[in-house]
């Protein structure tokens, strides 16, 4: 889960959009399986419903019987704890209250997310390429309008980047006043010089696929049947800790995080590789006996 991704180039006119998806489904079709959708970027349930309508490898479909269907407000629950967790580390704060956060971008994880650190008594500052998102997110949570080109460079304490990827570049990452990046959107970084450049000036940075894992965690459950909404709130709560321990992990060890991540995922896939081998090679022993 979460190892793949599926882009179809648009725009998309809205009288080929069934014919679009429904083509999409049977390429989906053709992996038998190896890949599984869901919808991100441009994409709605009602997309993903017409997907599975001709694909069983799809998720993000339905809230019924527990957790499901739209994908973004889990997203948004684990940035927010992965930016609390990354707060507590950089910071020495129990609570974001009364903290400046950037949101970049307004979409479903990043609107989900203004509600989630309002709610928690952070001071918002907004911005999206859609006008009427930034005035619906400022008129519900009394947040600071900011240009687009202008969001990064904001003075506050976080910036939660929550567009498309690759905003923190090396000029941002030199100018950047913030002193924690945290946020939902995938790839943030431009290049592998730009965590040089957070490392050597003590910027802390919450990986992306550390604490934006809210939404996958949900729809590998939706798509397992182990969907039970307690259980799926309590895996994405583990964002925190895990969070905290990556970053602790990176400063005695003097590294950036995003390399202390990368290690810790290879040896993840490694143990399971190897589990699931020697589970292999103990069912053959066991059809050979």
């Amino acid at each position: 889960m979460g190892g793949g991704k599926a882009v179809i180039l648009g725009p998309v006119a809205a009288d080929q959009r069934l014919r679009v998806f429904e083509a999409f489904a049977q390429v989906v079709n053709s992996l038998g399986g190896d890949y599984v959708t869901a919808e991100d970027v441009g994409v709605s349930v009602a997309d993903m419903k017409l997907v599975a309508s001709h694909s069983p490898f799809v998720s993000g479909v339905s809230e019924a019987g527990g957790a499901g269907g739209d994908p973004s407000p889990y997203t948004a629950l684990g940035v927010r704890l992965g930016i609390e967790a990354a707060v507590m580390h950089a910071f020495g704060r129990k609570s974001i209250e009364g903290l400046r956060i950037a949101v970049q971008g307004l979409g479903g994880v990043g609107g989900n997310l203004a509600r989630e650190l309002s709610e928690r008594g952070a001071r918002l500052f907004v911005s999206d390429i859609d006008p009427a998102k930034v005035e619906s997110v400022c008129d519900q949570y009394a947040a600071v309008p900011v240009a687009a080109d202008d969001i990064l460079s904001q003075d506050v304490d976080v910036v939660a980047p929550c567009a498309l990827g690759s905003t923190i570049t090396e000029r941002v990452a030199h100018t950047i006043s913030a002193r924690l990046i945290a946020g939902g959107a995938n790839n943030q970084l431009a290049n592998r010089k730009v965590g040089g450049i957070l490392l050597q000036r003590g910027i802390a940075y919450a990986p992306d696929y550390v604490v934006n894992a809210g939404g996958i965690i949900m729809v590998s459950a939706e798509y397992f049947g182990t969907n039970d909404r307690q259980s799926v709130r309590s895996a994405i709560e583990r964002i925190f800790e895990r969070t905290f321990e990556l970053l602790e992990r990176a400063d005695k060890t003097r590294r950036f995080s995003g390399d202390v991540a990368d290690d810790i995922a290879r040896e993840t896939i490694s143990t399971a590789k190897s589990n699931a081998a020697e589970r292999r090679a103990s069912q053959l022993a066991n059809a050979e006996n």
